[in-house]
């Protein structure tokens, strides 16, 4: 999924990353708003995961 389609379907697509990664807070998705790169970054931050990983987790999800 490029950039600018998950921004486009950001809104729907919350619910869907707030159950896989519960410990997103609705704070860190509201300011993701729909950025793969932030959203890497949020999952980095709150798992303790390598950038790679965490790409890879994201990359799976889409």
């Amino acid at each position: 999924m490029n950039q600018t389609t998950m921004k486009g379907k950001w809104n729907q697509m919350k619910g869907d990353a707030k159950k896989k990664w519960g410990n997103l807070t609705d704070d860190d998705l509201q300011q993701i708003e729909g950025d793969r790169d932030k959203l890497v970054g949020k999952i980095q931050e709150r798992y303790g995961k390598s950038k790679e990983e965490a790409e890879r987790e994201v990359d799976g999800w889409e």
